[in-house]
C-alpha cells in the first residue's frame, strides 16, 4: 500500500492512502501540531469529504486501534492452521486488580495456560512484553491460547482490586 505525502505550503503536510473503492483517507498535519483525519468524497476522490480535528490523545487511540486490528489480523491469520488456539485482546481497565502491577504478578500462563504476546499502548506495540512489565490502565493485552485460556484470562485482568 503506498501512502502519498503531499506538502501543504504555509500548513503542513498532508499523508494519504488510497482505499480499494478509490476513495482516499489520511491525515493533515499543521505546522503548529493539530491533526485532521480527512477522508475524500465517493464521486470526487480530490475533494474532501469529512475533516476532522484530533487532539494528540484522540490521534494517539486511533492509531492504537488501527494498530491494534491489524496486529490481531495477523495473528489470527498466523494462527489460522493451528486447531484449538486463539487470540484476543483484552483491556486494562480503571480499577483492575492489575493496574500498576507487573505481569509476572498475573501468573497467567501458569494459571491458565495462555500466553500475553503484546501490548498496545498509546498507540504502539510492546511486543513480547516481560514478566517484568507494568500494566497500565488503557492498555491492550493481546493474548494467545484455548477458548478456555482465553476465557480465564479474561477474568483476571478483568479482577477488580
Amino acid at each position: 500500500m503506498n501512502i502519498e505525502e503531499t506538502p501543504l505550503p504555509g500548513i503542513g503536510v498532508r499523508r494519504e492512502l488510497k482505499l480499494a473503492t478509490g476513495r482516499r483517507v489520511g491525515v493533515v498535519t499543521h505546522r503548529d501540531g493539530r491533526t485532521e483525519l480527512i477522508l475524500s468524497r465517493v464521486d470526487d476522490p480530490d475533494a474532501c469529504a469529512e475533516s476532522i480535528p484530533l487532539g494528540a490523545d484522540e490521534a494517539a487511540a486511533l492509531g492504537q486501534l488501527l494498530g491494534s486490528a491489524q496486529l490481531i489480523a495477523q495473528l489470527s491469520a498466523e494462527q489460522e492452521n493451528v486447531s484449538g488456539v486463539s487470540t484476543h485482546q483484552i483491556m486494562i481497565r480503571k480499577g483492575s486488580a492489575f493496574a500498576g502491577r507487573t505481569m509476572g504478578e498475573t501468573q497467567m500462563r501458569t494459571r491458565t495456560g495462555a500466553s500475553i504476546v503484546a501490548l498496545l499502548r498509546d498507540g504502539d506495540v510492546v511486543g513480547s512484553p516481560r514478566p517484568d512489565e507494568v500494566l497500565h490502565v488503557g492498555d491492550m493485552v493481546v493474548i494467545v491460547g484455548t477458548d478456555e485460556g482465553l476465557a480465564e484470562a479474561a477474568l483476571i485482568l478483568q479482577s477488580r482490586a
